[in-house]
């Protein structure tokens, strides 16, 4: 499958999805309070992703941009995979998260759009 297919496919489940926000900019991470979302933190309602959970995704503050990437990662402590979308992040955001999932020590590749 081409690039533009996949990143099409995820911009079909964002328009046809609801953002929930559970963990808002400048919140505390569960396990590791001292470790901070530097974006707002959340899923897409009515998915499913790796972890059986809705499909991760980290929203920025560039309104409008959509889908920009996705983080893939790997967590070692749950024994799974999962992707993590960007959507409206811009390209600091986008560093601020990977500099997040370093410190919560998660091995990951960046997809680009």
């Amino acid at each position: 499958m081409a690039d533009t297919d996949f990143f099409a496919a995820l911009d079909g489940l964002l328009a046809s999805s609801a953002v929930v926000i559970d963990r808002p900019r400048g919140t505390g991470h569960p396990r590791y309070p001292a470790i901070v979302y530097p974006v707002d933190y959340g899923y897409l309602d009515g998915t499913v992703s790796g972890d059986g959970q809705g499909i991760d995704l980290f929203r920025g503050t560039a309104a409008g941009r959509g889908v920009v990437g996705a983080f893939v990662i790997v967590d070692p402590g749950k024994r799974d995979t999962e992707i993590k979308l960007l959507v409206d992040c811009s390209a600091t955001e986008i560093d601020a998260v990977d500099g997040l999932l370093g410190r919560l020590s998660l091995p990951r590749a960046y997809l680009a759009r």
